[in-house]
């Protein structure tokens, strides 16, 4: 048994010094191929002629040059297929500037009589505009001009029903089959947030709205299709929507195309983002906020903090 280990422990040490020395040559093989593989690189870029080095340099700037005359030469065709809408300057659009609900109001006539016949707003319920554009009453009176249909009663069959304030905008369509056929196979989009879903936002819906005109000389449009340089394919499928005194404004603005355009383009800025005003009045806050706990913060980091950052450990190991 004692024979039997001895010879036991022998083996063991004989295969710990075998791994050894394998790892010790791996290790030995690898920096050698580095270091050959480094020299061969040395050797190819140090070697090279005067020539050769100005060749490449050359073949490099003119690389370099041609991809960069591609790109500018891709970005001014795409300048010139697809028109991007300028930013207009919006009331709504500083820092601290509320929305126009006079505005908002008024473009929310444009949408009942104009864009509500083709367009959904699956998402703004009569109740949103309750102490935003219209008073309890006169969104009451115009959810009550809505007929609903609800159920079912007590017979087990749908009935309709004044609307409600809680009850949303009505649907134009039953289902998006419908809308497509009537159409001609384009589904109109839901406007609750498309001033959100469109690059450009409501300066982008006011360009399109704006923008219809006579195709180019040699452009043919399909039937159903009308020309706008700034809709993706130039090709839209639906008509133009406004033109002057399209619609008769309550508090008696003029209806050019320029002001419907704008009020409904508002109109949908307040319905993609509804907290707009309170989003920049609890940033105003904020910044009130941090304009008195930065001092406070610095102080504490100056006079209180840089005592403890500055304090000095040192262990003393008992003797």
């Amino acid at each position: 048994g004692a024979v039997h280990s001895g010879s036991e422990g022998e083996f063991l040490k004989m295969a710990a010094l075998r791994a050894a020395a394998a790892a010790g040559s791996g290790r030995l093989l690898h920096t050698r191929q580095k270091t050959f593989h480094l020299c061969k690189a040395r050797m190819s870029f140090a070697n090279l002629s005067r020539g050769k080095k100005i060749a490449l340099s050359t073949l490099g700037v003119l690389a370099a040059g041609g991809s960069a005359l591609a790109l500018t030469l891709h970005h001014s065709v795409y300048a010139d297929l697809e028109l991007h809408s300028p930013s207009y300057p919006w009331n709504h659009g500083g820092y601290l500037s509320a929305l126009d609900y006079a505005s908002v109001r008024r473009g929310y006539q444009v949408y009942k009589q104009v864009c509500a016949a083709c367009h959904s707003m699956e998402y703004v319920a009569f109740r949103n505009l309750v102490d935003a554009t219209h008073t309890q009453d006169e969104a009451k009176a115009l959810a009550e001009e809505v007929e609903i249909v609800d159920g079912p009663d007590e017979n087990g069959e749908m009935f309709t029903r004044p609307g409600k304030l809680s009850d949303y905008f009505p649907q134009p369509y039953p289902n998006s089959e419908a809308a497509r056929a009537a159409n001609n196979g384009s589904l109109p989009p839901d406007l609750t947030y498309i001033a959100n879903a469109r690059h450009g936002g409501e300066s982008y819906i006011f360009t399109l709205l704006t923008g219809y005109c006579e195709p180019p000389a040699g452009m043919s449009l399909r039937e159903g299709l009308y020309y706008n340089p700034y809709f993706s394919g130039q090709a839209i499928g639906m008509a133009p929507p406004i033109y002057d005194e399209a619609v008769e404004f309550e508090d008696g603005t003029p209806a050019s195309m320029s002001q419907i355009a704008k009020d409904v383009c508002t109109f949908l800025r307040w319905t993609a983002e509804p907290e707009h005003d309170q989003r920049k009045r609890m940033g105003l806050k904020m910044l009130m906020f941090s304009a008195l706990l930065w001092p406070l913060l610095y102080y504490l980091k100056k006079h209180r903090w840089s005592v403890l950052k500055s304090r000095k450990l040192a262990y003393k190991p008992p003797k």
